[in-house]
């Protein structure tokens, strides 16, 4: 598991897989129907999960998390 935050939008992508190439999702589900712009799944062709996507971010997991696991943070300028 790989993750990327980038505080100046306070997106977060969980990555599943290892990598993912362009054009690899094929397409994307709201992870809580319910809930408009939280979370979205991304999926492959033949129905893997490959990454998990967390908008408003910094409102939704722990910082702690965001500190200790993103492999990319970036900072708002």
């Amino acid at each position: 598991m790989r993750v990327t935050y980038d505080a100046t939008v306070d997106a977060a992508y969980i990555y599943l897989a290892d990598s993912i190439r362009v054009g690899e999702v094929a397409h994307t589900e709201p992870g809580d129907p319910g809930q408009a712009y939280g979370v979205n799944l991304d999926f492959a062709k033949d129905g893997r999960l490959l990454g998990i996507e967390v908008l408003d971010a910094s409102k939704r997991l722990p910082e702690t998390f965001l500190w200790r696991f993103a492999n990319r943070f970036v900072k708002p300028s």
